[in-house]
C-alpha cells in the first residue's frame, strides 16, 4: 500500500474518531435533557453526519488510489476522478455504489432538508427541526462504517 493510501486511510479513522467526539457530545446532552431532543438534532447532526461522509471520502480515495479531484473530497463513487486508462476501478468502489444506490450509506449521503415544525417561540432563538436522523441512527452509520472500513481494510492490505 502506497503512503497516499494510508495517508488516505489515517484520514478517514481521524474523520470517524471526531465523528464519534460529535456523537459522544450529542449523547450526553440528551441525557442531561435541557434541550429538547429535536433541537439537539437540529445541532449536532449535521456535523456528526459530516464528519462521517468524509471519513467515507476519504476510504473512497484509499480504496480506489486516487487523489482527491480539484472540486473537494468526493462524497460517493460518482465524484471520484476517471481511473487512467488501462485501470479499473477496484471491486470494493462496485460494492460501494450498490451501498449509495439503496440502504444505509444512501440514507447517510442523502442531503437532508431541514423541515421546521414549531414556531420560534420569543426569546427562544432556536428551533425544532423534523425528520433529520437522530443519535441512534447516526450511531448506526457510524457503526456501519468501521465495520466496512476494517473489512475492505483488511483485504485490501493483502495486495
Amino acid at each position: 500500500m502506497s503512503g497516499s493510501d494510508t495517508n488516505d486511510r489515517a484520514r478517514a479513522n481521524q474523520a470517524l474518531y471526531l465523528a464519534k467526539i460529535v456523537l459522544s457530545a450529542w449523547q450526553r446532552e440528551l441525557e442531561r435533557q435541557d434541550t429538547p431532543a429535536r433541537v439537539l438534532t437540529q445541532a449536532f447532526h449535521g456535523a456528526a453526519r459530516e464528519h462521517l461522509v468524509a471519513a467515507y471520502g476519504w476510504f473512497l480515495l484509499s480504496v480506489s488510489r486516487s487523489v482527491a479531484p480539484a472540486h473537494g473530497l468526493p462524497r460517493s463513487c460518482g465524484e471520484l476522478p476517471p481511473m487512467p486508462e488501462g485501470r479499473v476501478f477496484p471491486g470494493e468502489i462496485n460494492e460501494f455504489r450498490q451501498l449509495e444506490a439503496g440502504g444505509w450509506l444512501a440514507d447517510m449521503l442523502r442531503d437532508q432538508e431541514l423541515a421546521i415544525t414549531t414556531p420560534r417561540q420569543q426569546g427562544n432563538l432556536a428551533v425544532a427541526a423534523a425528520d433529520l436522523p437522530g443519535a441512534e441512527q447516526v450511531a448506526s452509520w457510524l457503526e456501519q462504517l468501521e465495520a466496512l472500513f476494517e473489512r475492505m481494510g483488511d483485504s485490501l492490505d493483502e495486495y
